[in-house]
């Protein structure tokens, strides 16, 4: 056997052997990028959060009811909120009773005082929650896991 035929069977060998870790690679890498792209939605999540009520903040009722959070059900069931809570940076708290979501549905809260529907829920405050330029929004369940958070401003952090 010759040096160039003996060069050509290594070369041929290696080739192979790289052919046969790159096709045993590539499903796992392929199948760690799907999974990223099939990350799935949390169930129920902070959707929304308008912190910063339009115009002046003086206080007023229709001021303090247009700062609210939206929570979004993404799931195919409605969800039971009894006992959960939604805080601010501050340890704010608003717990929920008796509220149900229903599936792929949204209920937003807001800050001031107001009649309780499906859809709209208020804290029955007389003074602003959530900070206009920094805070945080965190959902809990009744068993005090955090669900999901949104934050916003100079301490933007999930």
């Amino acid at each position: 056997m010759s040096a160039s035929s003996t060069a050509r069977r290594i070369a041929a060998t290696v080739l192979a052997a790289g052919a046969v870790v790159s096709a045993v690679a590539l499903p796992a890498s392929a199948s760690a990028h799907d999974g990223d792209r099939h990350r799935q939605q949390p169930r129920v999540e902070i959707s929304r959060v308008q912190a910063d009520s339009p115009g002046r903040d003086n206080g007023s009722n229709r001021s303090l009811n247009a700062e609210w959070v939206e929570i979004t059900n993404n799931t195919r069931r409605a969800v039971d909120l009894d006992g959960w809570t939604l805080r601010n940076r501050d340890g704010d708290r608003y717990r929920f009773d008796d509220v149900r979501v229903a599936r792929h549905a949204t209920v937003r809260i807001h800050t001031g005082v107001g009649r309780d529907t499906r859809t709209d829920l208020y804290q029955d405050r007389r003074h602003y929650v959530w900070d206009n330029r920094s805070d945080k929004a965190t959902l809990r369940n009744d068993r005090g896991r955090t669900v999901d958070t949104e934050t916003w401003g100079r301490h933007h952090r999930r």
